[in-house]
C-alpha cells in the first residue's frame, strides 16, 4: 500500500500469493507441492471430470477442505515461460470441472432430484450427483442461505441453515429434507384443557 500526495492510499496487492477462501488463508504453493507429489499423468485423461474427480479426494486426505479446489481445469501441458518456470498468468480461466460431476451416482429419490434442480440454479452447474458437496461446487454461506429459503418455497419443508453446513452432499441434505418432512407430518400430542 502507497500513499499518493493527495493522501489517497493505493492498494498494490499482496507480495506473497495468499488468498483468503471462504474467510481461510490459503497458500497456493501448498496446494501446488502437495499436487506435485501426486503422480502425474504423461497423457491427457480420457475422462476428464473422473480425474479431477479423484485428484479432488486425493487432496482431501492431505489438505484442510478450504485448500481443496473447488474447480479444476485438465490441460495436456502448463504454460512455461522463456527460461522454463510456469506462467501463471497464461493458465486457462478457472470456469473448469467440478470435481466429481460426471462421475457420481445420479440422484435416487425424488428428493434428491428436487434439490439437484435447485442445487443447479444456485451453483450454476450442469449435472449434481449425490456424493456431490454443495461447497466444493462453488458453494458458500450466501447461496447455502438461498438453498434453505428455496426449498422452504419449493419443498414447503423448512430446514436450517446449519443442516447445509452439516449434511453438504446431495444425499446428506436429501435424507435430512426428508427427516424434516417426516417430523413435520408426525402427530403432536394433544393437550388436555384443565378447568
Amino acid at each position: 500500500m502507497i500513499r499518493g500526495r493527495d493522501g489517497r492510499l493505493t492498494y498494490l496487492g499482496r507480495a506473497d500469493d495468499q488468498v483468503k477462501i471462504r474467510g481461510f488463508r490459503v497458500e497456493p504453493g501448498e496446494i501446488e507441492a502437495t499436487l506435485v507429489a501426486h503422480v502425474e499423468p504423461r497423457v491427457m485423461p480420457a475422462d476428464a471430470a473422473g480425474f479431477a474427480g479423484r485428484l479432488a479426494a486425493w487432496l482431501q486426505t492431505r489438505l484442510p477442505a478450504p485448500m481443496v479446489p473447488a474447480r479444476w481445469v485438465i490441460s495436456p501441458a502448463l504454460p512455461r515461460s522463456a527460461n522454463g518456470k510456469l506462467d501463471r498468468k497464461a493458465l486457462p480461466a478457472v470456469d473448469g470441472i467440478p470435481p466429481g460431476q460426471s462421475v457420481g451416482a445420479a440422484p435416487a429419490t425424488e428428493t434428491e432430484a428436487a434439490l439437484a434442480g435447485i442445487w443447479t440454479a444456485i451453483l450454476g452447474v450442469e449435472t449434481v450427483s449425490r456424493g456431490d458437496d454443495f461447497f466444493a461446487l462453488g458453494g458458500h454461506s450466501l447461496r447455502a442461505t438461498q438453498l434453505v429459503a428455496r426449498i422452504e418455497r419449493e419443498l414447503g419443508i423448512r430446514v436450517q441453515l446449519a443442516t447445509v453446513f452439516e449434511q453438504p452432499t446431495l444425499q446428506g441434505l436429501a435424507a435430512a429434507v426428508d427427516e424434516a418432512r417426516t417430523d413435520a407430518l408426525a402427530p403432536r400430542p394433544r393437550r388436555c384443557a384443565r378447568n
